[in-house]
């Protein structure tokens, strides 16, 4: 068996000027990949802090959740002496990741140019709500862009109010992108020992994020609408009632349909013209959904998963989060790993992505406010003697 090796960016600094969620998670991603990852807050600490409850042992558990393998130091950055060394800390980093409002940066000294000028390979991430120009003073919280988005409007049942999505969906997107971007950069950066300015916003992440429903407008003209469950281009491809409880049933194609139908012990309603194709099923949705619901109300939904998963029938119970983590621990995938040792260690969910070789890196609990702050600090005012010499 071969032994995992470093960790991909083993080696790496980051440094982690953002907050909340968005820029917290791709450092916490880059923490994961091997990156040294220095998190700079503010006397008050990074908000979510205070995000309570839920918590763990007095710990707010948003806070915990995208933190780990972080090193924490306060700098106050209207303070001069701490101005000066979070000025040292983004001349030696690799990386630089913030989301302060556009342009909030350069009254420190710290925007991309003035950051450029003391170190060349850097690559520098921004993360905004809604870009650096006409929506640069626009407060960018994840809600609001639900709102502003579109999103919203296809959230809920048809005639009811519209929903927000029940985890904040763009701002880990946006903390996605900005890590695809920053690995980007960093490939570029081997060829052209340059690094570069990587802006990422909430909207733009949104607007991609809604994929087929973009789509439908920009291309189609059509303004897709709140459709409950159901999706406007697939049936079934929505939950439907059992014997006992909802099932997700997700027949995507005519093959899958087709089977589904067997298990149902209802060949017949595959070979009819109306549902024979995907395209007519959508088109006669009103009366194939209830021909289905009582061929389901025949078993519970449990029966029907395995008897339907077993004739590879995509279809799934409607879980809550602790049967979400069971059944990811039942088919083998681990989803809990412990971040730090001892008794600061703290359980977390396990990064996703899987490496053939390399490891991923969970040394660090989530820090407590500045728990490192006199270790980066002597680093730093050590690191600036040396370069004085």
């Amino acid at each position: 068996m071969t032994s995992p090796s470093a960790p991909p960016l083993d080696g790496l600094l980051v440094a982690d000027f953002s907050r909340v969620l968005a820029g917290p998670y791709a450092t916490m991603m880059l923490a994961d990949l091997g990156a040294e990852v220095i998190k700079v807050e503010s006397p008050g600490g990074d908000e979510t802090r205070g995000w309570k409850p839920p918590v763990r042992e007095e710990r707010s558990t948003y806070y915990l959740a995208v933190n780990r393998g972080k090193r924490s130091v306060v700098l106050d950055l209207t303070d001069p002496e701490d101005r000066r060394l979070a000025q040292r800390l983004a001349a030696r980093a690799d990386i630089l990741v913030e989301n302060m409002k556009p342009g909030g940066m350069a009254k420190f000294g710290l925007d991309y140019d003035s950051v450029r000028a003391m170190n060349e390979r850097i690559v520098y991430a921004s993360i905004s709500g809604f870009g650096p120009d006409g929506g640069r003073d626009l407060p960018g919280y994840d809600l609001i862009v639900q709102s502003i988005s579109g999103l919203m409007s296809l959230t809920g049942d048809h005639d009811g109010p519209a929903y927000r999505s029940g985890v904040s969906v763009f701002d880990v997107a946006a903390g996605n992108h900005a890590l695809i971007g920053i690995l980007a950069a960093l490939h570029g950066c081997q060829t052209t020992g340059a690094g570069q300015h990587i802006e990422v916003n909430l909207l733009s992440s949104a607007l991609s994020v809604l994929a087929n429903h973009s789509s439908a407008y920009i291309a189609g003209g059509v303004v897709p609408y709140r459709m409950g469950n159901a999706h406007p281009s697939v049936f079934p491809y929505e939950p439907l009632p059992t014997k006992n409880g909802e099932l997700i049933i997700a027949a995507a194609n005519d093959r899958q349909f087709h089977r589904l139908c067997e298990t149902l012990g209802a060949p017949e309603l595959a070979a009819r013209p109306e549902y024979a194709s995907n395209e007519s099923r959508t088109a006669h949705r009103e009366s194939l959904r209830p021909l289905l619901v009582e061929l389901l109300a025949t078993r519970s939904a449990e029966e029907w998963f395995e008897a339907l998963m077993s004739q590879g029938v995509p279809c799934g119970p409607i879980n809550t989060i602790d049967g979400g983590f069971a059944f990811a621990e039942k088919v083998g995938l681990a989803p809990v790993v412990m971040a730090g040792h001892g008794e600061s260690a703290v359980p977390t969910a396990r990064n996703p992505i899987r490496f053939s070789t390399a490891a991923h890196r969970y040394d660090l609990a989530p820090p407590q406010l500045d728990e490192h702050g006199t270790e980066v600090r002597r680093w730093l005012q050590n690191a600036e003697e040396r370069d004085r010499r």
